[in-house]
């Protein structure tokens, strides 16, 4: 079964975010609600008692009142918010509506003469006596239309809340973005890194959080150059240990080759033939982990280089003016591995081109390897399987394209074995 990603510093901030916003707005238009309540409550009754100050003048000068008991109301304009009443209390068949705007009902909204706020079914009311003393003036707003401001003004909160709150997340998100950024740089200069560079140190922390983070890389990263130091000078060590007895075990066989009968030969010959391969593997051993473990590339012909070699066995197909930025020690060491490996595939012929800047192709005549195991090998040299199933040989040769910051590539040939040798373009020493 899959491993399922860790969690998301970033999308658990939003979700935080996104729920704190949510919270936020449903608190501040409660809020809202339970403040303005009785502010507008007290707003629209201070309205309505404005209002029918503002028309008592008017309406106190209704003609008398006839014996039908009517008589003409005043033009004003109907308004979709209040309503008005002029209502006669003496008449004789009771509270009458003299005069009413447009909106107001047919009935009395009050049947006994009273003053101030009072509230009915449907019916916010104020009342105030006119000048002669008979009939009464009631500006009105219905329960309804309170309510809508109310929910309105709620509303309206709610959405400032939440265009605020929007604009807030949108702040927020890319504050979040940009306090993370150090955190991917951090990465990226970890990924790009050599804990054997001196010059690689991670430097200040760009936040104070970050700080224990870079004072335990940096001492991981003490720890594992120290321990590659230390494993570099044990092989470097070991090889030059094991190079002069070896060199005594070739001059030893070649002296009991001369002195052997012919039926020992073939046996001593394939002898001698397996201590060269190793003393040429402890060469490439010393190149690579000797003490200074520092570079000197310089421009190198590799037709003046082969011969130097000293194969046997093998013939060489190069192009014209074959050349190279290189460590001149590390890159024979590398080649002599390749030679040994097309040797013991059965190679009789290699071909060297350079496919791109600064890349050697080593390509042989050899049986070769299947395609999955060519695809095993590339996946050793890349880490991905265990390396031990590369070979030691190509484990060498990938070591030493790594030290000039490239790599060792094995591309796919219909026939025999080809390796490329990336080596990162550098200048040559002075």
């Amino acid at each position: 079964m899959k491993a399922l990603p860790p969690p998301s510093i970033r999308a658990r901030l939003t979700l935080v975010l996104l729920a704190s916003s949510m919270l936020w707005i449903i608190a501040v238009a409660a809020a809202v609600w339970l403040t303005v309540h009785d502010e507008v409550d007290e707003l629209l009754d201070d309205t309505l008692q404005a209002a029918a100050e503002g028309l008592r003048g008017p309406l106190s000068q209704l003609p008398a009142i006839g014996p039908a008991g009517s008589a003409e109301s005043p033009a004003t304009s109907a308004s979709g918010r209040f309503a008005w009443q002029v209502v006669d209390h003496l008449a004789e068949s009771g509270a009458q509506v003299v005069a009413a705007s447009a909106l107001a009902p047919a009935t009395p909204l009050r049947l006994v003469a009273s003053g101030g706020f009072s509230d009915s079914d449907a019916w916010r009311v104020f009342g105030i006596p006119l000048t002669d003393g008979r009939r009464w003036l009631y500006v009105a707003q219905t329960h309804a239309e309170r309510q809508e401001a109310l929910a309105e003004t709620a509303l309206n909160a709610a959405l400032a809340t939440l265009a605020i709150t929007l604009l807030a997340q949108v702040w927020l998100q890319a504050q979040i973005r940009h306090e993370l950024r150090p955190l991917q740089r951090l990465a990226e200069h970890l990924a790009d890194g050599d804990p054997e560079d001196p010059g690689a140190a991670l430097g200040p922390a760009e936040r104070r959080e970050l700080q224990p983070v870079h004072r335990a890389i940096a001492e991981l990263t003490r720890r594992l150059a120290l321990r590659l130091e230390r494993e570099r000078a044990f092989t470097g060590h070991a090889a030059h240990s094991l190079r002069t007895p070896l060199a005594g075990i070739d001059a030893q066989l070649a002296v009991a080759l001369r002195e052997s009968p012919a039926s020992l030969q073939p046996r001593l010959q394939r002898v001698r033939t397996a201590a060269r391969r190793l003393h040429r593997v402890v060469g490439a051993l010393l190149a690579l982990f000797r003490s200074s473990a520092a570079l000197h590339p310089q421009d190198i012909d590799v037709a003046e280089l082969i011969p130097r070699l000293a194969v046997e066995g093998l013939a060489f197909e190069l192009p014209d003016r074959p050349r190279l930025t290189a460590d001149a020690d590390l890159l024979a060491a590398a080649l002599l591995n390749l030679f040994d490996n097309s040797l013991r595939h059965g190679a009789t012929t290699i071909h060297l081109s350079l496919p791109g800047s600064n890349v050697l192709r080593v390509h042989d005549d050899g049986t070769g390897v299947s395609e999955g195991e060519r695809e095993r090998l590339q996946n050793a040299l890349s880490g991905q399987v265990d390396a031990a199933g590369g070979g030691l040989g190509l484990l060498l040769v990938d070591l030493i394209a790594r030290a000039h910051g490239g790599s060792l590539q094995l591309p796919a040939v219909e026939r025999g074995f080809a390796a490329e040798l990336h080596l990162a373009t550098r200048q040559p020493a002075a």
